[in-house]
């Protein structure tokens, strides 16, 4: 079977009102596709640069996965999360970006959004905190319903992937 081998790292991220943040990641794919090895999920640890507009994660990233065709090709979503000084947490921003179909390295900018709300929970959101956040996360990347939400451009994830592909072009897998 052809084989996708994604590594790489989830560098960090820049140009959030705050600092102090962290991303929840994962990467989802069609029928056709099978893990060999790796982890699909993860959560970054928490940056809060004092001096800098980056928050830096070095997340790493190294997943191997075989596939019988095209259809399904995987896309990473990204949840950057803020974490204020009573530890509480508080959504930034949603992203996907597909993964490269081009061998090689890349270096990648994924930019985030987050749902606005009403009014009422805007001004909410500026007293307490918090926020509307997704019922369900599978609107991120796949949604068609994404055109009727109101949403606000947030920072954006820089992103480092190197891609292998492996047989694609023995098992008559077109790229």
């Amino acid at each position: 079977m052809a084989e996708l081998h994604i590594i790489g790292q989830i560098v960090g991220a820049s140009g959030f009102p705050q600092h102090s943040l962290f991303c929840k990641w994962g990467v989802h794919t069609g029928g056709a596709w099978k893990l060999l090895s790796g982890t699909v999920e993860g959560q970054t640890q928490v940056d809060n640069p004092q001096n800098e507009d980056m928050a830096f994660w070095s997340h790493p990233i190294d997943i191997h996965f075989t596939t019988k065709g095209l259809q399904g090709w995987p896309k990473l979503h990204l949840q950057v999360w803020h974490q204020d000084s009573f530890g509480r947490n508080e959504l930034y921003g949603y992203s996907f970006i597909h993964v490269p179909s081009t061998p090689g390295t890349h270096a990648l900018l994924s930019p985030t959004w987050r749902p606005l709300g009403t009014w009422q929970e805007q001004i909410s959101q500026m007293f307490v905190g918090g926020g509307p956040q997704l019922k369900s996360p599978n609107l991120i990347y796949g949604g068609a319903d994404r055109y009727r939400l109101q949403t606000t451009a947030m920072g954006q994830v820089h992103l480092e992937l190197t891609v292998i592909l492996r047989n694609f072009d023995r098992f008559g897998v077109e790229c």
